[in-house]
């Protein structure tokens, strides 16, 4: 297993790794400085303006370029972009040393991990960031933290070493992802606790998970946010091949990997050092939407939203907008986004009671 936690909060709160260091945004504030006063001059001397407003434009193009980078840092914008535009590499043909990407089903090697707040069981990856936030009246648990901004207060997060199979040969490989490897996680974090204004109390899950790792369950305004990546997900990794007795295994890069300038979208470049793992889009939006339509229930259960133009044809008329994956009884049921269930009935063998047949604006089951 790897703890990734220290080098999450390290990427939070550190400007070091941001694509415009603090050093050349120095050096732009004083070639800024000494560019207005020479323009002035001459606009004053010369009474020509078209120096002064020639170096406002070129300023202004400055400005935006680093603000535009500034601001997609936090999201990673450039290295989502940048793992878009790699070309899918395929595991057979993949030479010895090569960099590739490889995108395919994940599978759980000889340990697993639980993701800690909604305790999602069979994971390769979890994160779990705790932000607290500090205004006029508020005072942070700790000192350190600064005012009118959410600071990330605590940090769980971790990897481990898994089994992708090559969607393009259907070959098997083992990613090492675990102990003493450097993963860059692609994955968006869900938003499932969120306190808009101080209260009296917190919720019962939350004090609960606070007080296991003793942490202040005094109430202030927390916001909670996870993500994981679960055995049979659609995930993408960009690292280096390794062939050893027969055994696929795809490792980090020996050395940093720069995106380069990415004119499309003006990204500047930006190193990665390490392993990337990301996860596809529609698992990471289905991944999303059933952490907030079900949260810390610890059951299965079934949330099944109509059409609201339902069929007036008679039958079972659903337009599935959830991506579920259930787990009852040993029977694993899976409902894909966007299907369509058109004049069929719903049959599952399960030794549980349902409360009622579904209704005819939806139903919503679960066993305590």
């Amino acid at each position: 297993m790897n703890d990734l936690s220290s080098e999450a909060l390290v990427e939070k709160n550190s400007c070091s790794r941001r694509p415009v260091p603090s050093v050349a945004l120095y050096i732009l504030i004083v070639l800024f400085i000494i560019g207005l006063s020479l323009s002035i001059f001459l606009l004053i001397v010369v009474h020509n303006a078209a120096f002064f407003l020639s170096f406002l434009f070129l300023s202004s193009l400055v400005l935006s370029l680093v603000l535009w980078n500034t601001g997609n840092w936090p999201s990673k914008a450039a290295i989502f972009f940048f793992l878009r535009s790699l070309p899918l590499s395929d595991l057979r043909h993949a030479p010895e040393g090569g960099l590739v990407k490889i995108t395919g089903f994940a599978s759980c090697g000889s340990v697993s991990l639980e993701s800690s707040y909604e305790k999602a069981t069979r994971c390769i990856y979890s994160s779990t960031l705790l932000y607290e936030y500090g205004g006029l009246g508020l005072k942070p648990v700790k000192v350190n933290r600064s005012c009118f901004q959410w600071s990330l207060a605590y940090c769980e997060r971790f990897s481990t070493d898994f089994y992708i199979t090559d969607k393009k040969s259907g070959l098997r490989a083992i990613v090492k992802a675990g102990s003493g490897c450097r993963v860059i996680p692609l994955v968006v974090e869900s938003q499932l606790v969120n306190t808009t204004r101080p209260c009296g109390i917190l919720s019962s899950p939350l004090r609960k998970w606070l007080r296991e790792r003793n942490l202040s369950d005094e109430p202030r305004l927390l916001r909670l946010e996870e993500g994981y990546i679960q055995e049979g997900s659609t995930v993408t990794v960009v690292g280096i091949v390794r062939r050893n007795n027969e055994m696929t295994t795809i490792v980090q890069p020996p050395e940093v990997i720069s995106t380069g300038c990415l004119w499309q979208k003006l990204f500047l470049p930006v190193d990665i050092d390490g392993l990337i793992l990301g996860v596809s889009r529609r698992a990471d939006l289905s991944n999303s939407i059933n952490q907030e339509s079900v949260q810390n229930l610890g059951c299965p259960c079934i949330d099944i939203n109509p059409n609201p133009n339902p069929n007036p044809n008679p039958g079972l008329d659903l337009n599935l907008d959830l991506d579920l994956d259930l787990d009852l009884q040993g029977v694993r049921l899976r409902l894909r986004s966007g299907s369509r269930l058109e004049q069929a009935v719903l049959n599952l063998n399960l030794s549980m009671e349902l409360p009622s047949p579904f209704p005819a604006k939806g139903a919503s089951y679960a066993r305590g």
